[in-house]
């Protein structure tokens, strides 16, 4: 080294020289920070538990009212089982709902992230423009897809499989009572 410059790790790649002409709020490893600082985003980025806590609480909440409309049904009245079976499925649709809604923002930011440019609009005005990343840029991108995104995409799909799946043996099940 010499004189007084200062040590820089090799490993991590310096992106702080690289003029970009993309808006804060637009880039991908941007929105990735927004994600994980967002309350409803950040649900399948903390784990299983971290998932399946809201989703059953989301469940809960959302029960007694599919019970209330299930109960309307005069056949299902009359059979408790069937009631509650039926409302129980009915209530799944919620935590669906809510893991397709984090399903398409994890998915575009992954798209977003794997891809070599970088589409932005400066003013809003759609005047879209396209910025090819650096390959320090892409990089780092790269990383932050396959290992961030990638188990937060996984979990969601298990979850989604599972409230399929429940959704599926429950209409049978209520079919069979």
């Amino acid at each position: 080294m010499a004189g007084n410059e200062p040590a820089r790790d090799r490993s991590a790649p310096d992106l702080s020289s690289t003029v970009c002409p993309v808006p804060r709020e637009q880039r991908p490893l941007e929105q990735y920070k927004e994600l994980q600082a967002s309350w409803f985003f950040v649900w399948p980025h903390n784990g299983d538990r971290g998932l399946a806590t809201p989703l059953i609480r989301a469940w809960l909440i959302v029960l007694p009212l599919t019970m209330l409309v299930a109960s309307g049904s005069v056949p299902l009245r009359h059979n408790l089982p069937q009631l509650v079976t039926a409302g129980a499925v009915a209530g799944l649709v919620v935590p669906m709902l809510l893991l397709v809604r984090q399903w398409l923002g994890w998915t575009t930011l992954q798209r977003r992230l794997m891809a070599t440019s970088v589409e932005y609009e400066e003013s809003g005005w759609y005047d879209g423009q396209v910025w090819e990343k650096p390959v320090e840029w892409r990089q780092q991108d790269l990383l932050v897809a396959t290992h961030e995104v990638k188990p937060v995409l996984w979990r969601l799909q298990q979850a989604m499989a599972i409230i399929a799946a429940l959704m599926l043996v429950g209409a049978s099940l209520c079919q069979a009572l």
